[in-house]
């Protein structure tokens, strides 16, 4: 009712009520990234305190990284069979839960079970593929800029609340720091409660940029064996496991090294933990720039080039850190590097993805691309803290991961586009 009177005075006023649905999922992305970024500012308090090696740690943030993917495609089956607003307050929910009794854990068990398998199902019950759901679904036009606004929300909330997390735990010890992440998780998931709706069809509207409504895809079973069938579809497609095996690179060299390991990373340097967040929150002001900036090329431009410069200079930048000297100056520049495309591989890969498989199926099939991006994380995570524990310092990673994103530049050029002939029923449209 709220979300159906809302859609009326907007639309007296020539505002369409996707940018709504946009708004809330940001903000649900915003809340989510919080989560997921804040336990890399935790590694050494946790460690001063419970005696747990920084390799300890990094194999429980290694389990969220691998359920945060693994959950992308069916969190598609989710939200189609129970709807957005379902999905995203439950998904919310576990996360709150997940960080409310990290507050009270003093085992290792404790923060696997809470921050390893909680925190990676409930943030991967929304994740990227809520980003491409929507766009689908709600959007006829400008859906590059969509997604590249959507997924820029990940760099907000690192650039809100990692600062002020860190600057916590120095002050106040870690416990205080995860405060704020739930005050946002329940605030979304209030909004999302009231205002969240599954089609433009629910408020009485076409998609944004449509002539008339979107016509509904023929009713067809819906089972969690849909995901597979889906991949064993994909799987036969070339551009799919290049498109997969370049995202794998893209959370090794993300998630799983930087958001994970940059702050214990600095603290083997010398730099203290909120200065090192605030270089983080550097990166996310460049990323939330260089995402949205890559969503409108992305409408416009050879996604594969684009794809190309944005791992090429990541990888040049990752190769560089280790000679920054991690001084204010040469932290800043890898900020500005690094961080512009942190983020901006998103858009170009939904729009192949969907210009490949068809509209129908891009959720789904970007689901598993996605959880590809995730085990690159979590063997980044798990492995450079191993890296860090045998060698005591990160940097046989860090070129790891630099090499790594020179080869995935490679790879997407060698992508050749098939377009879809037809938009296929698929019971795990994500459009």
């Amino acid at each position: 009712m709220i979300a159906q009177t809302l859609s009326q005075r907007l639309q007296r006023r020539g505002i369409h009520y996707a940018w709504v649905i946009v708004a809330l999922t940001f903000l649900t992305g915003l809340a989510s990234s919080a989560a997921l970024g804040l336990p890399g500012a935790l590694l050494q308090p946790l460690s001063k305190e419970f005696g747990w090696g920084v390799d300890q740690i990094s194999s429980a943030l290694a389990v969220r990284f691998a359920l945060f993917g693994l959950m992308g495609p069916f969190s598609a089956i989710l939200m189609e069979r129970f709807g957005l607003r379902t999905v995203v307050v439950t998904a919310l929910g576990l996360v709150t839960a997940g960080s409310l009794l990290a507050l009270g854990m003093t085992r290792f068990w404790h923060l696997v079970l809470l921050w390893g398998v909680m925190l990676g199902v409930g943030s991967g019950m929304t994740a990227l593929v809520l980003s491409a759901v929507v766009s689908n679904r709600w959007f006829e036009t400008r859906r590059g800029l969509v997604v590249g606004l959507l997924t820029a929300s990940s760099a907000t909330g690192q650039l809100i609340f990692l600062p002020v997390g860190a600057w916590l735990v120095e002050n106040f010890g870690w416990r205080m720091a995860v405060l704020p992440v739930l005050v946002a998780c329940g605030l979304v998931a209030i909004a999302v409660f009231f205002l969240m709706r599954n089609r433009p069809a629910d408020v009485g509207l076409a998609p944004f940029g449509a002539t008339q409504p979107a016509g509904l895809a023929a009713p067809m079973p819906i089972g969690f064996a849909t995901p597979f069938r889906i991949l064993r579809e994909a799987s036969g497609s070339l551009v799919f496991w290049l498109l997969a095996g370049s995202f794998f690179i893209c959370g090794l060299s993300t998630n799983g090294l930087i958001q994970t390991h940059f702050i214990s990373l600095c603290g083997d340097a010398g730099l203290g933990p909120v200065p090192a967040a605030s270089v983080l929150a550097m990166m996310g002001a460049f990323d939330l720039i260089g995402t949205i900036l890559s969503g409108w090329l992305s409408d416009r431009y050879d996604n594969r080039k684009l794809l190309f410069w944005y791992y090429s200079l990541r990888g040049l930048s990752l190769l560089w850190l280790p000679y920054s000297d991690f001084t204010l100056y040469g932290l800043s520049i890898f900020a500005m590097f690094y961080g512009l495309d942190w983020i901006a591989t998103v858009p170009p890969t939904v729009r192949l993805v969907a210009t490949t498989f068809g509209k129908e199926k891009a959720g789904m099939v970007f689901g598993w691309i996605f959880a590809a991006h995730q085990l690159g994380a979590a063997v980044a995570a798990f492995g450079a803290g191993q890296v860090r524990t045998l060698l005591l310092t990160y940097n046989p990673a860090l070129f790891t991961a630099g090499a790594a994103c020179l080869v995935a530049g490679l790879m997407v050029l060698a992508i050749r586009l098939r377009p879809a002939a037809s938009a296929a029923p698929a019971a795990a449209s994500a459009a």
